[in-house]
């Protein structure tokens, strides 16, 4: 199966829901423009300047009942057909025409997230990645995802 991003998500502020937009700009070792996690220089986040997660995750929740859509936990960018928590931390990825590294396999939720409140669990905490920016670019959705 090919590996793809189905979906690239901002927020313009910290503290609300992602949103799908048709292409983000990656810069290097600084993250998303125009999305309000990009550049955050404090160490505990500098290398989580990129998020990623399943559309297959995403689907395990739909079908828990949660009505979910593209940026709902937060990711950057919505993936399909790899199997992004079995790529280890310090892995490259190529994803359109940027690159990636991979630098944490899953996230503390933050005070029992909304999701977790209404289906009873969250995939982000353990299916989620985060990544930072080693070479800069744009993404779109169908736009192809090939480990390096």
């Amino acid at each position: 199966m090919k590996a793809n991003v189905i979906a690239v998500c901002i927020s313009e502020k910290k503290g609300t829901k992602k949103h799908p937009v048709p292409c983000v700009t990656l810069v290097e070792d600084h993250g998303i423009l125009g999305d309000a996690h990009a550049g955050d220089k404090r160490a505990a986040f500098r290398h989580r300047q990129i998020s990623l997660l399943a559309n297959e995750s995403v689907d395990k929740m739909r079908s828990l009942g949660a009505d979910l859509y593209a940026g709902d936990f937060g990711e950057n960018i919505l993936t399909s057909g790899i199997d992004l928590v079995s790529i280890p931390v310090g892995t490259r990825l190529k994803v359109g025409e940027a690159e990636l590294e991979i630098t944490q396999i899953g996230k503390q939720c933050h005070n029992d997230c909304e999701i977790k409140k209404q289906v009873g669990k969250c995939v982000m905490p353990t299916e989620g990645i985060f990544a930072k920016v080693i070479k800069g670019g744009d993404i779109r959705p169908n736009d192809d995802i090939i480990i390096l």
